[in-house]
This record gives C-alpha cells, structure tokens and sequence, in this order.
C-alpha cells in the first residue's frame, strides 16, 4: 500500500485527513512544519507528500525544494495543499518541483480521487515503456489511450484530436 506523508501546521485538518486517508488503506505519516516534513520524508521515504503551502517556519514550497535536493526522494510525489486561488503559488509549486495542487477546504472524496490519480500516474511512468509517454513540459501523452496529461489532469481527447496534437507534437523542430 502506499505511504503517504501528510504536512500540515493545523491539528483540525491532519486529523480529519489522516482519518480518511487511513479509511482508505494508506500508510499516513505526518508532520507539522516543512522542516520536519523533510526530517520525516527521508525517514519513511513516502510515495506521496501533501504539503501544506502555508506553513510557520518553513512553507511548502520551500520544503518542496529542499525534498527535491534528496536524491532518495527525487522520485516522491508531491501535491501541495493550498488555501489560496492565486496561480502565482501554483507556479511556484510546480517551479519547486510538485506535481499536483489540491485546493482548499478540501472535500474527501475529491482528495481520495486526485491522490489515487497522482499515484497512478508514479506506477505507470515508472513500469510502462518510456518511449511511448513523452513528458513534454509536464504534459504526458498516452498514445495507448489517447490520453493527454496535462500537470496531473486528465484530457480525454477523441482519436482525431489526439492525433492532431501528436501530429503536431512529433513535427516540432
């Protein structure tokens, strides 16, 4: 089963997203700080963190960078919780290195689904043959299942999109 390390400065929402995720069948791990996320993600080495953005001492995306100088956890997930709507904090996350945002308040099924998302997509690139899923500035192409994957979100395309894309992506200089 997957581990994952939930990163949050407040009590209310590591409880109450420890408990569904622990519903779930997840291995939950926590910490309250980015300091202390980094001490933990080197320790249990999880497959995914959720990384508060907001955090005292040290913010998510700060701990985000420093996750990603360990070369034990370069393969690790990451997908930011975040309060806030602005898209400058989610250039910033995807800059320091995560791979998904889940907003705030979050709702459990939703978090459930985009984690089960997140991690499907850790086994396929991991498993599949590389050549056939080309990452292209985070967007991942799927040719098996005319998928396009674009920072985590899924676009189902009919054939003829999908080929037009592809075809335009194999033609670039």
């Amino acid at each position: 089963d997957s581990k994952i390390l939930l990163v949050d400065d407040e009590p209310d929402i590591l409880e109450f997203i420890c408990y569904n995720l622990k519903k779930e069948g997840y291995e939950v791990h926590t910490a309250n700080n980015g300091k202390q996320a980094i001490q933990e993600a080197i320790k249990y080495k999880p497959d995914l963190i959720l990384l508060d953005v907001m955090m005292p001492e040290m913010d998510g995306v700060e701990a985000c960078e420093e996750i990603r100088k360990v070369p034990d956890l370069e393969d690790t997930l990451i997908a930011f919780l975040t309060a806030r709507g602005e898209d400058y904090s989610q250039i910033a996350g995807f800059d320091a290195g995560g791979d998904d945002y889940i907003t705030k308040p979050i709702r459990p099924k939703v978090l459930i689904s985009r984690i089960k998302a997140v991690l499907k997509r850790k086994t396929k690139t991991h498993f599949e043959s590389k050549e056939n899923n080309q990452a292209v500035f985070n967007l991942i192409i799927d040719r098996e299942r005319y998928l396009v994957i674009n920072k985590g979100v899924e676009l189902n395309l009919s054939k003829k999109e999908f080929g037009q894309l592809d075809h335009h992506h194999n033609n670039d200089p």
